[in-house]
């Protein structure tokens, strides 16, 4: 039989699962899979980083996009730990992220070999599916199993480590296989029981002003379509949580918008408080979106559907539960409500709401999105943006200043993943990065990212990948020389104690000019459209450097803050 090497039959099985792209960078454990890239004729195309983590976060921004896998690779040592913060955060948001790392031989270990460690247990708490190889022959059944894994039930991370000998020892040539289908996600759908469903349309038929909340689990799923016209049904207003965004086209009558502690408004919240029942659909009711469990209220009864079964329960008492995908419980709940008097269900209550919520959360962010103050204050830099970016560009925001505000006052005009920020952990750095995969994923739209100077410095070697592959995303700086996010809570939560959060101030222009970055300086508002309109037009990679009103002084949309 004809035989290959481990480090070729792993480029094969990526190819068989319909992998497109590989993020990432070498080093000297990767030699033998670089040398199989290289040679084989697979058709993936390898995008060369300068950060592991970095590739991480592109691979997840793809995914995110894409609904395929994304993949990223990286060498042993300083490799294997830099390239965790992104595999954890695609985790912990259910995105299916492949982290392939190389590693010393397998007869190297115990010997204090350079750049040795215990990757098995260093990824095992981060993933949801991890194993070291051993054997060459091990390769094709790992990889299969690390796709299945990531793709059905809850989507998550899954991490293999690839030891030098091990890419360079036989496999069997009829051993390598795989299903294509396991490459996009979620994979092998679960249905619910029908005995759940009928308990959950009882109650939620007899609401008199039910509300849903969505999570990333929605479009994940790829539900939107169900849930609107569940929501429609019931004439339930829906609010998301920042993952959740683009659930429902911000345009429709029952979308709510963000709710929660980032991102909401009190208005929004009002919505949420009234509600005698709630149903949460792919969202695990953390403590942002219930700002920290007081909405909805006690009284409230709640529906909850999930595909994984622990998150039900988990901090609601729960009056019904639905375990399954998305999709496929809400279409049959809304079968279940749709019988003999389903038109009495729909009422003006839930539409009136909404409109009643926008309608002060709205007048409340014009009065400042038309201030001319300097610096530039963050709701005039949103209203600005919007008026000029295309409805169906693509936003990855950091966490920090650009998401609040965006989750609250950026409208998403049709259903889908247009936004995306890392809510998972929150890390800082996230965007430029991500910017990459998400572009890569659709690359017929306009990429924006959107981040904070502080997020800035930890990511700009990536300005070089950019211009590399001369790709024409928008980069946004929010430029204020503070860790915003830190200095507003030592205003309200530590009577202004201020320590260690300001640092001296950037120039992002000229630091992105000298990558080859078309870029530009905004400090006037009344320079701001056009400075955006330049940058849409430009045929390659921009920046607009916008001097922006510090959080601790702004009127965020940020619960603890408000007084």
């Amino acid at each position: 039989m004809s035989k290959m090497n481990g480090a070729e039959a792993v480029v094969r099985m990526l190819q068989n699962h319909g992998v497109e792209y590989l993020f990432g960078l070498c080093g000297d454990t990767s030699l033998p899979f670089y040398d199989a890239l290289y040679r084989l004729d697979h058709g993936i195309k390898h995008v060369l980083c300068r950060d592991e983590r970095s590739a991480a976060y592109m691979a997840d921004a793809y995914a995110r996009i894409s609904g395929r896998v994304g993949v990223c690779e990286g060498p042993s040592g300083g490799g294997a730990t830099y390239i965790l913060p992104g595999l954890v955060e695609a985790n912990e948001s259910s995105v299916p992220v492949l982290s392939i790392t190389t590693d010393v031989a397998v007869s190297s270990r115990g010997r204090y070999t350079l750049t040795e460690l215990d990757q098995e247990a260093l990824f095992r708490p981060l993933t949801k599916w991890n194993a070291v190889l051993d054997r060459s022959v091990d390769v094709p059944r790992v990889f299969r199993s690390a796709f299945a894994n990531m793709t059905t039930g809850r989507p998550g991370a899954a991490h293999i480590g690839l030891p030098f000998d091990v890419q360079k020892g036989d496999v069997e040539e009829a051993d390598v296989w795989g299903d294509a289908s396991l490459g996009v996600y979620p994979a092998r759908r679960v249905g619910p029981d029908p005995a759940l469903v009928t308990a959950a349309a009882e109650v939620l038929a007899a609401a008199k002003l039910p509300v849903i909340v969505c999570g990333g689990g929605v479009i994940i799923s790829g539900a939107e379509a169900e849930l609107e016209s569940l929501a429609e049904l019931l004439g339930a207003p829906v609010g998301t949580t920042i993952s959740g965004q683009g659930t429902i086209p911000d345009t429709h009558p029952l979308a709510l918008g963000v709710v929660g502690s980032n991102g909401g408004t009190p208005p929004t919240r009002d919505v949420v408080a009234e509600a005698d029942v709630v149903l949460f659909v792919g969202c695990r009711a953390g403590s942002v979106t219930t700002e920290r469990w007081r909405f909805p209220s006690s009284s409230a009864k709640i529906v909850h559907i999930d595909v994984d079964p622990c998150v039900i329960g988990a901090n609601y008492k729960t009056d019904a539960g639905i375990v399954g995908d998305a999709r496929l419980c809400l279409a049959a709940l809304r079968d279940a409500i749709a019988g003999p008097g389903a038109s009495q269900l729909k009422g003006s209550a839930g539409a009136d709401a909404v409109a009643r919520a926008k309608s002060r959360k709205t007048q409340a962010f014009h009065e400042l999105a038309s201030s001319d103050a300097v610096p530039i204050k963050p709701e005039r830099f949103i209203s600005d943006l919007q008026d000029v970016l295309p409805h169906d560009a693509i936003i990855v925001a950091d966490p920090g200043t650009p998401c609040p505000y965006f989750s609250a006052f950026y409208p998403v005009h049709a259903a889908g993943r247009q936004f995306i920020s890392n809510r998972a952990h929150g890390a800082l750095g996230y965007s430029l990065s991500a910017a990459v995969g998400a572009h890569l994923a659709r690359p017929n739209v306009q990429t924006v990212s959107v981040m904070g100077d502080g997020s800035f410095g930890f990511t700009i070697g990536e300005m070089e990948t950019v211009t590399r592959y001369n790709l024409p995303i928008i980069f946004i700086v929010l430029s204020n020389s503070v860790y915003g996010w830190i200095k507003a809570g030592q205003k309200t939560g530590f009577d202004e104690r201020y320590f260690s959060v300001d640092f001296n101030e950037t120039n992002h222009a000229k630091v992105a000019e000298a990558y080859g970055v078309r870029a530009w300086r905004v400090t006037d508002p009344a320079d701001l459209k056009s400075a955006i309109g330049q940058a849409v037009e430009h045929d390659g990679p921009a920046l607009l450097d916008v001097v922006c009103q510090p959080l601790h002084e702004a009127n965020a949309p940020v619960s603890e803050w408000v007084a």
